[in-house]
């Protein structure tokens, strides 16, 4: 039983409707996918207008539709495989209610991906090269991603009754929990952030095509796996084998997959 001289902090409730007009409503969700797309467009832009890049910005600001539509629909689509079939094979329609929340980012990745492979097939571009581009800013997506779970008190953590940063979220059981989506933003948004882009910097990585997109899956793979450690599991879900849960299962593939890019790619001439 919690003691009642626990400290827990506060949890800082808003709203999540930034406005609403009638049938109209802005959500702190919707404006952090827009938020992170922009923002990403505009720097993947300015990567592309850099010396010696293979990736024109004309290039880059062609494929922000591609990208959305991939996150969007692929974050959605992995979502209901990967979460919660048994539930949408039973309500098929409310596989398009994207604004009650679920979205996949491992299929919200898969989305931006097979986007990629077309667009860079039907423009003529070097694949691996753009993929390296969008790499070094999509943590910025997923941090204000994870700013918005947090903002909706979704994904909490874990019990952890001992921590004095722990966080009683609204509409959970009463008890104190690792405020886990902050956790998230830090390590996949600001720190592969960070990462990547000290790598782009300070070495000669985005002149082998593959390996900012290697370190990329690697990162945030690890990330995950980490971060699933502090999070409560998806309820219809819960632990897996080993305690482990489905996040982490679908991050494994994603590192060894990242490990076997950078291997190819840094063994391939500089560009």
């Amino acid at each position: 039983m919690l003691s009642a001289t626990l400290p827990v902090l506060a949890f800082p409730v808003i709203d999540p409707v930034i406005i609403e007009i009638g049938p109209f409503a802005i959500r702190w969700y919707a404006m952090a996918y827009i938020v992170g797309l922009v923002l990403g467009w505009r720097m993947a832009m300015r990567i592309a207008d850099r010396p010696g890049s293979t990736v024109t910005p004309m290039q880059v600001d062609g494929f922000l539709l591609w990208a959305t539509l991939g996150v969007v629909l692929g974050g959605r689509l992995g979502y209901v495989l990967f979460y919660n079939i048994g539930y949408y094979l039973q309500h098929p329609l409310e596989m398009l209610a994207v604004w009650q929340g679920g979205m996949s980012f491992h299929g919200g990745m898969l989305g931006v991906i097979f986007a990629m492979l077309a667009y860079c097939r039907l423009s003529g571009i070097r694949f691996l090269a753009f993929t390296d581009v969008i790499a070094c800013v999509t943590p910025i997506g997923l941090f204000f991603g994870r700013i918005a779970n947090f903002i909706n008190a979704e994904l909490w953590g874990r019990a952890a009754p001992d921590f004095v940063w722990a966080m009683v979220f609204p509409h959970s059981d009463g008890v104190p929990r690792h405020p886990s989506q902050l956790y998230q933003a830090f390590m996949e948004g600001v720190v592969l952030f960070l990462l990547l882009n000290l790598l782009r910097w300070n070495t000669r990585a985005i002149h082998r095509p593959g390996t900012l997109s290697g370190v990329f899956l690697i990162g945030y793979g690890m990330a995950r796996i980490i971060g699933e450690l502090f999070r409560e599991p998806d309820r219809q879900i819960g632990y897996l084998i080993g305690g482990t849960t489905m996040g982490q299962w679908l991050s494994l593939p994603m590192v060894l997959f990242g490990l076997g890019v950078v291997w190819w790619s840094r063994r391939q001439k500089a560009a």
